[in-house]
């Protein structure tokens, strides 16, 4: 493990009209799109950062990602809803996929989008909802999945099992996709060009706490959000039988485990024959805590949270410390 980075600023906050600006994605423009618990996708205009509504969502937006015409792509995190384009210059919907091979998506979460227009998307679980996100963390029931939707609606599922399916990102010449697993504390890659295609391995093993959201930043980097630090009791229960996990699931919300106050993001190099850990922000947390999204935008790091009603950055160049330690990629 590297050693943790010291003496970081604290992130800039750029306040939102709403709660629970859960991800966040940058424009080339530097127009700035997040999503909040109301429904409400907003554009934070460059430079300045006010606000304005582009759209509202009869559901929950999370994950959002640019589309190639133009359009944001958004995550629905409610039941049986999915992924939605939006125009932000209208206003205007248009539904993308509710369900894949005959399932719904249950809490759709976050998404990668290829050059050909291909979607990536993540199911969190088929057994929760988003608010019980901790119950289904104790419990553990590894019913994600990863959803591929092809540019004629085609939708399959690429990848089962995942635990707690979160961020989606696609490596830098797309020759495979990854997606994290916040339970499981890793990420996991699933080839789609070359002699491996359709294998799948662990790209990030072993990570310092749970990721949410990834992305890949316009560095080429991919950007991985540590959520929290591992939480002792929640490590614990992992380990016991699914009986008691079902049992410490249904403990009033107070007792059940909480994440550590935090704001931590890492980058990784993948373009090598092993990820080489590139940043390691861990910034203070005393205005801003609990990173779900990242988006880094030519040197600035955008950060997310879906406990703040703001969206907060990093400039890299502030005193930013870098590793450069590989980590290897286990099977």
């Amino acid at each position: 493990m590297s050693p943790k980075p010291t003496d970081l600023p604290a992130p800039t906050v750029v306040p939102v009209p709403s709660m629970g600006a859960e991800d966040v994605v940058v424009a080339e423009d530097g127009t700035l799109y997040t999503g909040t618990e109301d429904g409400i996708v907003w554009a934070l205009a460059p430079g300045t950062h006010e606000a304005r509504e582009v759209g509202r969502l009869d559901g929950r937006p999370l994950g959002l990602e640019l589309l190639p015409d133009g359009r944001v792509l958004v995550c629905d995190a409610h039941p049986r809803r999915g992924i939605f384009a939006l125009d932000p210059r209208d206003g205007s919907w248009e539904e993308l996929a509710r369900e894949a091979e005959g399932v719904a998506f249950n809490v759709c979460n976050n998404a990668a989008v290829a050059t050909d227009g291909t979607i990536f998307v993540s199911d969190s679980t088929q057994d929760f909802r988003l608010e019980e996100w901790r119950r289904d963390l104790v419990t553990d029931p590894g019913s994600g999945r990863l959803v591929r939707r092809d540019p004629d609606g085609t939708t399959t599922v690429v990848v089962r099992g995942l635990r707690f399916a979160n961020g989606v990102a696609l490596a830098p010449d797309e020759s495979f996709v990854c997606v994290a697993q916040s339970t499981g504390r890793d990420v996991v890659r699933l080839w789609l060009t070359g002699p491996r295609a359709g294998e799948q391995d662990v790209l990030l093993p072993d990570l310092p706490g749970y990721p949410d959201n990834i992305s890949r930043g316009s560095d080429g980097l991919i950007w991985v959000t540590i959520g929290s630090p591992k939480v002792p009791l929640l490590e614990l229960l992992l380990r016991l039988p699914a009986v008691v996990r079902r049992v410490a699931a249904r403990m009033p919300e107070p007792l059940q485990p909480d994440p550590a106050r935090t704001v931590r993001v890492q980058a990784y190099d993948v373009t090598g024959a092993a990820p080489r850990l590139v940043h390691d922000l861990d910034l203070d947390a005393t205005d801003f805590h609990m990173v779900t999204g990242v988006r880094e935008h030519h040197g600035r790091v955008w950060v997310a949270s879906l406990v703040e009603a703001a969206v907060a950055y990093h400039d890299l160049a502030d005193r930013e410390v870098s590793h450069g330690t590989p980590r290897g990629a286990g099977a």
